[in-house]
């Protein structure tokens, strides 16, 4: 199944959504949290807390933390992160295939929670900066997903209405940012967002594979690509 022929752009979630990043992400938890004297989190445990922006992520990584003692963490944090951030992060299999094939046919965008330098530096460093025209981070405005007002500045960059946006993701935040803005959005499953079968039946169309997305976008099949256990 094809989804709408109306959609005239394409905004793409980052991380959980085109590459996997979440060996990097641990990592740089865990090089702060060592040099603190606390235990390692798991692989697993650092991918629930993904999805909601730096702050966010370190807020739930050290809960042993007060207020007081955040931006200190936060900062070591994104300076380990920054050091790290390509050691293992991939696209996922048929990624590169898929946004080559979509970039000749729509202009592309990325909008995460990570920041924007960050987000850029991965882009490029993984060869895909230049298939996208606006990358917004979650520091490009004061407000980050789920907040509209991200998308509807991706819209307004593109140039195009953000009805005819879709956004691809893989978390909630993204499903509740399509929906303010007025947006369609194309559900992926292989991702971090854990999302149930309630968040699924509210978007657009739903993407187990990176084949199933190209199929949904009208694209040429993408060889390879992360698949969502069964029953996701």
């Amino acid at each position: 199944m094809t989804l709408s022929p109306d959609w005239i752009a394409l905004a793409f979630d980052l991380d959980g959504t085109l590459v996997d990043s979440r060996r990097d992400l641990a990592a740089a938890i865990n090089v702060v949290r060592a040099a603190r004297g606390l235990a390692p989190h798991a692989l697993p445990a650092v991918e629930g807390m993904v999805g909601d922006g730096v702050v966010m992520l370190v807020r739930r990584a050290f809960p042993e933390l007060d207020d007081a003692a955040l931006p200190a963490a936060i900062a070591e944090f994104l300076t380990a992160y920054e050091r790290g951030c390509l050691d293992t992060t991939r696209p996922y299999p048929g990624i590169e295939a898929l946004l080559a094939a979509a970039a000749r046919r729509w202009p592309l965008a990325v909008l995460t929670n990570k920041p924007e330098r960050l987000a850029i530096r991965v882009l490029a460093g993984l060869g895909l900066a230049g298939r996208f025209q606006v990358v917004i981070g979650g520091d490009s405005l004061p407000v980050r997903k789920p907040d509209p007002a991200t998308l509807l500045l991706v819209a307004g960059r593109l140039r195009v209405p953000a009805a005819r946006l879709p956004l691809v993701g893989d978390s909630r935040v993204d499903l509740a940012t399509a929906r303010g803005a007025g947006a369609p959005v194309i559900a992926v499953t292989w991702g971090y967002g854990r999302l149930t079968a309630e968040d699924l039946a509210g978007a657009n169309g739903v993407a187990r594979s990176v084949p199933e997305l190209a199929a949904l976008l009208g694209l040429p099949a993408s060889p390879g690509g992360p698949r969502a256990a069964p029953g996701c």
